[in-house]
């Protein structure tokens, strides 16, 4: 992994901003009826991809729709493959670094039919699916095959609002397992086909607080949190051993087939959660927002908390990888606030840095306006305004302002 240069970019994913017919999530959330194909990107992209170039940057995390490469178990669109090879060539015309992540959040809606992550057979079909872009898709060097896999499971299969929907233990761990297991095939693939690949994860990490100082139940809520939610999916892939442990659930021990499947961790980092101990909630943990530190809160409802970066990074720098924060960023549609955001944790960033910490990128979510997972089209991260009726795309002064910040901080 190249260490000489510093990889400034944006994030996005396919399916937040082009929908898809065959997703599972199209049916999920009657948010999409009125909008379906969202920005428009899958035909806009051509346009889109020449934003990168007025803000500067040197890199760009998007992700593959493998309901659109994959619409039917036994079908294959070249064409949709073709338009991502596309993709891949305009960024390497203009010198533009393409990180690809395989799968966000999005599924085909035939696998949640057939052989959803708590089924042994989805294994085979997301390696499937893993061969054929590895195989596919030339000139990418740096691959992610699942953001956020920690929020993947809890949403699906504890909390039950993303697909598939379950709230139950065996299917959580049984999926949460295969999930480590697609990685760790997912791995050697992109590595046999690949020589020059690096494969990391896009890691959502949290800063847990006690929400009552003087509560001992709420400290150790916030370990236990702090263990499973940051910890323990890295600690799988780095020693091939999955440990979970919830307060009132059994503790959890699964040996994996593999160790040492991670070239990079990327670190998907926004907020702080306080905890609390509440014996009539769910698992008996209350989760609360906080504005502690007077920096407000972001259009979602989360705290701002810049100070957490370096908490999370250092945390991040104990497995001896080279890091990439893949996300960051803020829903607000005040500018100024938005602004505040970015230059306070890229101080932070460069003190860690400073320090000695291997950091290897910064990726602002998002470049435009998207649709927000549950939340509709309301929550407003991008640098570029989207009109979602006339599907203009246009600069908003925190584009220029994070354009002047990369020209600033160039010699990272």
């Amino acid at each position: 992994m190249e260490k000489d240069r510093f990889l400034w970019g944006v994030a996005t994913s396919a399916f937040q901003l082009e929908g898809s017919p065959y997703a599972d999530w199209m049916s999920w959330d009657s948010k999409l009826h009125a909008h379906p194909d969202l920005t428009h990107h899958y035909h806009l992209y051509k346009k889109d991809l020449k934003l990168l170039k007025e803000i500067g940057v040197n890199a760009y995390r998007f992700s593959l729709e493998w309901s659109r490469i994959q619409p039917a178990e036994n079908h294959w669109d070249e064409e949709a493959i073709r338009r991502y090879q596309e993709i891949i060539h305009l960024l390497r015309q203009e010198e533009i670094e393409p990180i690809v992540t395989l799968h966000h959040f999005t599924h085909p809606r035939w696998f949640l039919d057939t052989c959803p992550w708590h089924d042994d057979d989805s294994v085979s079909k997301f390696t499937e699916y893993v061969k054929r872009m590895a195989e596919a898709l030339s000139d990418v060097r740096y691959w992610i095959p699942f953001n956020e896999p920690n929020v993947l499971l809890l949403g699906g299969y504890l909390d039950g609002r993303m697909p598939p929907g379950i709230q139950n233990q065996s299917s959580f761990v049984h999926a949460t397992a295969n999930v480590l297991r697609s990685h760790g095939e997912a791995y050697d693939i992109l590595h046999s086909r690949i020589p020059e690949a690096q494969v990391g994860v896009a890691h959502n990490m949290v800063v847990f607080s006690p929400y009552r100082r003087w509560n001992p139940m709420d400290h150790f809520l916030s370990k236990m949190a702090h263990q499973y939610y940051n910890r323990s999916f890295l600690e799988a892939l780095q020693n091939g051993l999955l440990r979970i442990r919830f307060p009132i659930l059994k503790k959890i021990e699964i040996n994996l087939p593999f160790r040492g499947k991670l070239d990079f961790l990327g670190v998907n980092y926004y907020t702080r959660i306080h905890l609390q101990f509440n014996p009539f909630r769910r698992l008996g943990i209350a989760l609360k927002y906080e504005d502690r530190e007077g920096y407000g809160f972001t259009d979602m409802g989360w705290e701002i908390y810049p100070r957490g970066l370096e908490q999370i990074l250092r945390e991040a720098s104990a497995f001896g990888l080279p890091i990439m924060i893949t996300e960051n960023g803020i829903a607000t549609g005040d500018g100024q606030k938005k602004e505040r955001y970015i230059k306070s944790h890229l101080d932070i960033l460069e003190d860690c840095l400073k320090k000695g910490m291997d950091i290897r990128g910064y990726f602002y979510w998002s470049l435009m306006d998207h649709y927000e997972w549950l939340k509709g089209l309301d929550a407003r991260f991008g640098l570029y305004s989207v009109n979602f009726e006339t599907l203009e795309r246009k600069a908003t002064p925190v584009a220029g302002f994070y354009s002047y910040l990369i020209k600033k901080r160039s010699q990272f």
